[in-house]
This record gives structure tokens, sequence and C-alpha cells, in this order.
């Protein structure tokens, strides 16, 4: 086919680089992305489109500018219509795009941007006279544009969805071949990125990756494709360098082959008039995210990834790099090895949030390593640190080397004074001292050092460099996402000064009195020693413990199955607003599920099927009285039909959805490592539950990320409450969040329990936090998962997937074992606290 007519065609490139929001950063490359594919398909080497057919629009431009300019470039175009985006792209909790503009509000996608579904109206409507219509979305989660959830191609259901058509049969040609619609007209949808995931700028990048690959591609051409290419060459062609790299994989939505009829010139076949493209940055340079504010990081400042495995033989010192990079150190002492890393090793990873900090470098230490350079097999120490007049520690000081006041341990930071504006601090990891927990990193710790480096290189660039347990991990990560503080421009001095960043915890608040845990000191003199608090003292919201003996009609089955809740912390996290504030107490006050916070509410008179457990109480039986709980658990008592009348509450009037990005980013990882172990959406309930029986058997470095990024979710979690106010107060103590988040899971769980019983008679044996356990005429989950009257998983139960939120199988035992087990453990046995630890048979 022949290049489309230029004087028949139109083009609107869009760019929004600018943002007030301080959680979407500024993407000047947006907009010298869309100036530059102007130049180039005005270029008649490319295609030739007459300047005055081509509009440009930036971050000042509003929804209804950009809409008038489709409109009208629609309304005149006859033979092909090409609207691109890129900017930041947000999502509701219905799982809609909207394109961010100027005035975005990044914790509201609907205030100040442009809904997808708008744009793509205007598109279909005004361009109805247009041959081809083609939409180019650079953004986070653009693959939303065609429902999209991971890899594989469009179904025409998900093409009805992208192009607001209905779905209809396709006509195949009587002599075999691609399916078509009776004509040459369609629609295309190319899109940076899946639904569920982000897409990036490079480092020190001109342009967007996916804009940028694009204009590589016409700028030097693609050999051996004729004189001429197509959108689909072009597609393929960036899919594939972007692939390579490990980035998001754009997505295509085509009706009528439209993305192979549409054809321009190929400058591989000929002379190319156009000046070069700028460089992107090395392919280990860590990709900056839309949406996420990371670092604006030279394109060479951390070429060889965020840590290495450092070994010693023979005399010689490699630190063998994420990437599968090996560096030689020329370091004979450990000062000097510190020294190496910050200054020549180009370790580090860009910041995760424009308003944070890049992450310092990470040594890990062999067991040869750590020998070599003079620390002992064990840190000894009363904190199991090295003792303060060890000889490595005195020797570090003398060259400028401190350790932080948590000492030098399995995990230890070491600094000096900062050089201007940059820090100087080298993390190490010391292996022999028992650094990695075997619980959670499986045999990492034992790997060859390039096989390690793989797997901690993978965890920190899907979740973050680690430093220290999961938890303290998941903790840190929270802050890298949501910094406390910002710069802003003092209006009156013009100096920049730091100022709170909305959205975050910006300071440490006191807890409510029955928010406290026991020991600490709010609660001095409340109670005599020795006083166990009742629920009317303490918030107890916590996941459920429960079980109860079989019913008869239950003993008849041959099995009992569990199912587990993926991730179950993060999917409870998602979408729940926290306070930001201390809390208010008042008295009688009414109750609004807006306002986070805890309640003093007597729930005694509620009853329900004793077959469930409480949805009010972590032991799952009924409250006997008045009791604290948090707002999702009053929340779900009025959508059950109670009526709830506090007594009185300590409320937080600022709230913000604090942990999103967060969960984003540990569900993003989690769903990345699953796929890596073959696991992805799309398969069917067979299919998952085949590769979920091999997991176990698959690659060992991704079970243990996989393992890693679960305990950092808990763990994160957990320390938002404990012990932590005995240490200097944090922002990030928070033990009215973790409740929150415990009692939101809690009652998700209760949801779908709940709606299993009553649309399938299925009611659980057990319950432990993430796992539920049913009598089953057979071993196989899909005998417990309730369906609809077409045999489709039944919406708002229990449905077998990947994604967070989603149930995997547990484990199944016989009938028998478990009556067995309960006559020699007693009534309180609780089959689901760990059914996969005691064995079971094949789904």
């Amino acid at each position: 086919m022949p290049v489309p007519d230029p004087n028949a065609s139109r083009a609107v490139l869009i760019g929004v680089g600018d943002y007030g929001h301080p959680d979407l950063e500024p993407l000047p490359a947006t907009a010298a992305g869309a100036h530059r594919l102007a130049e180039l398909l005005q270029d008649p080497s490319v295609w030739g489109l007459p300047a005055a057919h081509v509009t440009v629009l930036g971050a000042d431009a509003s929804g209804s500018r950009i809409l008038g300019a489709v409109r009208d470039a629609a309304l005149e175009a006859t033979d092909t219509l090409l609207v691109h985006f890129a900017g930041h792209g947000l999502r509701d909790r219905d799982e809609k795009l909207y394109l961010a503009l100027a005035e975005a509000d990044a914790d509201h996608p609907q205030i100040g941007t442009l809904p997808y579904r708008t744009l793509r109206d205007v598109v279909r409507q005004a361009g109805y006279r247009a041959r081809h219509r083609v939409t180019l979305l650079d953004c986070c989660y653009s693959g939303l544009a065609g429902a999209m959830s991971g890899a594989g191609g469009a179904t025409r259901e998900d093409l009805a969805h992208a192009l607001d058509e209905t779905a209809r049969p396709a006509r195949h040609p009587a002599g075999g071949g691609e399916a078509v619609d009776g004509d040459d007209h369609g629609d295309c949808v190319l899109t940076s990125a899946p639904a569920t995931r982000r897409s990036f700028v490079p480092p020190g990048a001109p342009f967007p990756e996916f804009t940028g690959e694009l204009i590589s591609v016409l700028e030097h051409g693609i050999a051996g494709v004729g004189p001429e290419l197509s959108l689909e060459d072009a597609w393929r062609a960036v899919r594939r360098r972007m692939a390579r790299r490990g980035s998001a994989e754009p997505q295509q939505f085509a009706q009528n082959a439209v993305a192979a009829r549409i054809r321009l010139r190929n400058r591989a076949a000929g002379p190319a008039t156009a000046a070069p493209r700028l460089p992107v940055g090395p392919a280990t340079t860590a990709p900056r995210q839309f949406g996420s504010g990371s670092a604006t990081a030279e394109p060479q400042q951390f070429e060889n990834g965020p840590l290495a495995v450092v070994d010693a033989e023979n005399g010689t010192v490699r630190a063998h790099c994420a990437g599968g990079r090996v560096l030689y150190s020329p370091a004979t002492t450990l000062a000097e090895l510190l020294e190496w890393a910050l200054t020549r090793a180009g370790l580090g990873a860009p910041r995760l949030h424009r308003h944070g900090r890049e992450a310092d470098p990470l040594l890990v230490l062999t067991p040869a390593a750590a020998e070599r350079f003079g620390l002992p097999p064990s840190p000894g120490g009363s904190r199991w640190s090295l003792p303060d007049g060890h000889e490595v520690l005195v020797r570090l000081r003398r060259s400028g080397w401190q350790p932080t006041r948590t000492g030098f341990g399995s995990w230890a930071w070491l600094y000096r004074p900062a050089r201007g504006s940059r820090r100087q601090c080298v993390q190490l990891c010391v292996l022999p001292w028992g650094a990695l927990d075997p619980r959670h990193w499986g045999a990492t710790a034992q790997l060859p050092p390039a096989a390690a480096a793989r797997v901690l290189g993978t965890y920190a660039e899907r979740v973050i460099t680690p430093h220290g347990s999961p938890a303290a991990t998941g903790l840190s990560l929270m802050t890298a996402l949501r910094p406390p503080t910002r710069a802003v421009r003092d209006k009156r001095t013009g100096a920049w000064v730091s100022a709170p960043n909305p959205s975050a915890l910006t300071e440490a608040v006191d807890c409510a009195p029955c928010e406290a845990p026991d020991g600490h000191p709010m609660l001095a003199g409340l109670h005599p020693p020795g006083h166990r608090r009742a629920p009317d003292q303490v918030l107890m919201e916590e996941a459920h413990s429960w079980q109860r003996p079989p019913a008869d009609a239950e003993l008849g089955a041959s099995h009992v199955v569990g199912i587990r809740v993926n991730l179950a912390p993060v999917g409870a996290a998602s979408r729940l607003g926290v306070g930001l504030d201390a809390p208010v107490h008042v008295r009688r006050p009414g109750f609004d599920k807006s306002l986070p916070g805890s309640w003093l509410v007597d729930l005694s008179h509620i009853t329900l099927d004793a077959r469930l457990p409480s949805p009010f109480t972590p032991h799952g039986r009924p409250p006997a009285g008045a009791a604290w709980y948090t707002t999702p658990t009053l929340a779900y008592a009025v959508e059950l039909g109670f009526a709830v009348q506090p007594l009185e509450a300590y409320v937080r009037t600022r709230s913000a959805p604090y942990l999103d990005p967060w969960y984003e980013r540990l569900r993003d990882g989690y769903l990345a490592t699953m796929a890596d172990l073959g696991m992805v959406p799309g398969l069917t309930e067979k299919e998952l539950l085949d590769a979920m029986a091999r997991r176990h058997r698959g690659d060992p470095g991704a079970a243990a990320v996989l393992g890693a990024i679960e305990a950092t979710a808990e763990g994160g979690l957990a320390l938002l409450g404990g012990q932590s106010w005995q240490a200097p107060q944090r922002a990030t103590w928070r033990p009215d969040i973790r409740a929150a988040v415990s009692a939101k899971g809690r009652t998700n769980m209760h949801r779908k329990m709940l709606t299993s019983a009553r649309t399938a008679g299925l009611f659980p044996l057990a319950v432990s936090a993430d796992c539920v356990v049913y009598a089953s005429d057979g071993p196989s989950p899909l005998n417990i998962l309730p369906r609809t009257p077409e045999d489709e998983p039944l919406l708002g139960g229990f449905r077998l997937g990947v994604s967070p939120g989603l149930v995997s199988y547990a484990g199944a035992r016989t009938m028998r074992w478990f009556q067995d087990m309960r006559a020699e453990h007693g009534p309180d046995f609780n089959v689901a606290q760990d059914i996969a630890a005691y064995g079971g048979e094949e789904p």
C-alpha cells in the first residue's frame, strides 16, 4: 500500500510535561518527544505531512483545547488521523485510564485529567471519514485502553473495549489468512505498557522510552524491509528493543490489520536527512518511571546497577554486578573498598520519587571477601554487631568512615561527611553473618556470587535496593515512594526551602491510647501493674485465626482443601485512606467512613451465621460488648446493613491513600516474578494449577525473589506498629495504619467467604490470615471456588489467579487425616495455619 496521502491526513501530538501535584514529576522529555515526532512526520523522507496538518500541544493545553484540536483534525482527515499523547497516566478504582494534564491530582484521577474514553469517542466520532485512525499512548497503565492485563494479543472483546465498537465475528477470506471486517478502514491503538505496568523516561534521556524508540525507528529506519516500513514493523522493532531491557511490553489493538496497512518511508533504504537521535543512555541504567518521580540522574552515574556481590580469590577482589558484569577492585582494605564503591564502581540506583534520594551503593560480602577485609566469622558484640573497639572499626574511623548508630552488624551503613549536597555512604551486607534470612531469601546466601547478584539485583530493580531485613526494607520503601519533605521556593526570598510533602507522613505523631501497644509510656498510670486490657480499652485489629468442628455432612467429604489469597497485605493496603495527622478525640460522634480512626462501638447485637467467623474479631467469635474498631471494620458493618452508634472515637481529619504507591510497586514486582515462575495472567485455571504445581521446582532465584517480596509486604506493615516507640520517634511508627490494613484485609476475606456461603453453600472449616480451608469432594481447589450457572468464576467470591487479591492453591489433605489431627491436637487445631506444611496431594 502507498504512504498515506499527506494532504488528506492529520496529526495531533500532545506532550504534557509540567505538573502541579507533588507526586507527579515534571516530564520535559514528553514535550521534546512531541516536537521531534512532528519534525519527522513533516519530513518527506518519513511521511511529508504539511506543517499546517500537524498540531503540537504542551502542558498548557486544557482538556477542552486538546479535544478541540483532535476534533478539528479528525473532521478534516479523510485518509489517516494520528493522535499521540505522552505524559503521566492515572487509573481509578474501576481500572479506567485518565491522561494527566497540568492540574491533575495524583490521588483523585478524575480531577485535572482527560479521560481516555472521552478522547477515544472524539477520535471515533469526529474522525468517521478517516480511513485509518491511530492513537499512540505513552503513559503509565496505557494498556487499559484495550483492557489488557498482560502479554498476548487483543481479543475481539478487547478491541471492542478499546474502540467502543460492538465485538462481532470476524470474516475470513475463502482462501484462509487474516480475518477482515470487509474493508480496509479501521482503528489502531498502540500503548507503551500493559494495563498494570508503568512507563518510563530513562535517566538523562531526551524522550520517554516508548516515544524515543519510535523516534529512533523513524530516524534510522529498519534494514531489510524495503523502501517503506509499516506501523506494524515500527511497533515490533520498538517492542523488541524494550523487551531486551526488561521494560514494560508495548501493546497493540488493531482492526483490519491497520498497523500493517499504514506505511511510512524507510530511511534505512535510502539516505536519511534528519539529525541522529540523542543517546538514551546505557541499557544497564535503571529507568525513571512516569508517576513515581525518579531521579534525573546522569546516564552513566549508576551504569553498573544498584549493587555488587564482592568475592575474593587468590588475592583478587571481584565484584559481580546485577547485570552480569564483573568488576575488579584494587582495594586492599575495607576503607579502600568503600572508596572504590563510592567513586569508581558506578553503583547505586535513582530515587523512586523526585523528592526522595538516590539509593546508596550496596556491597554484598561473601565469606571469602569478609575474611579478606578483616571481618571475623561472626560479629559477636552485645547487639550482634562488631564491638566498638574492634580493629576493623578503628581503621575505618582513622580513614574517616563511621557506622550509623545501629552499629556494624550483618547490614551496616558506613558513611563519612557529605561533600556538597552528595551523600557519602555505602551499605554492606555480610553474608557469613546471616544477613539473608533463608526463610525469606531461600538459599541465596549459598549461591555463587554471580547468581546471588542476579537475585538481589532483580529484587532491587523491582522493589528497592535491600538494606536490612525485608521488613525494614518494606518500611523504607514507603518513605522512598512518599518522601516526607519536598523542596519549594520561598515566595518572599526566592530561596529553595524544605516543606512538608502532601499525601506523606511528615512528622511523628502520638497515637490514641487505645492504639498504643502494651508497655507504651502513654499507658503509664492508666492501669494497675499486670493489667490485661479489655476490648473496650485496646484496639485489637488483626487477621483471622479461627476454626470450627466439621458438620456431619462435611465429614462425608473426601478432603480438606486450602486456598491462599495472593499478597493479601498488599491488596488490603490498596486505596485505603489513612490519617496523616494526630488523632482528635470526640464523644458520641456519628460514624463517617471517610474519616480514618478508631471507634468505640458495641456490635454485640449483630448475629451472623455461626459457620462463618465473625468479621469483627480476630478470633472469629462474636463481640461480647463495646470494643474499639478501625474505620474499615465499621464500614463493613454498615455495608452488611447494621446500624453503628459510636460512643467515642479518635479520628484523623487529614487523610490520603498513602500506601498506594507502595502497593503498586510491590504488586508489579510480584506479578513480574510470578511470570518468571510461569504464572501469568490469561492462563486457564488448569494451566494455572499446573504452573503452581511446578512453582517449587522452578528457578530457585525467582522463588527467592518472590519470597523476599512477600516478606517485604508483610514485614513492612508489621513495622508500622510493634515496639518502635522505644527507638527515636519516626513518622512511620503508626499502629493505627497497621490496624486499619489488618481490618480491611480481614473484612475483605469475610466478604468473599460470605459470597461463597450465600451463593454456593460453602462454609470454611478454618481461617488463618490469608488462608481458608474448606471440606471438598476431591483435592482440587476448583471444587471449592464458587461458580455462576454459566460455569464462570463468581464475581465477588474467591477466584483463582495470579494478581494480588486472587487466590492460589495452598494444599490438600484427606478428611481422615484432618479428623486424626483434631483428635491428636484438640478442637483448637487450626489446619489453615499452614496446610502446605503438612504436605498434600496434587490438585
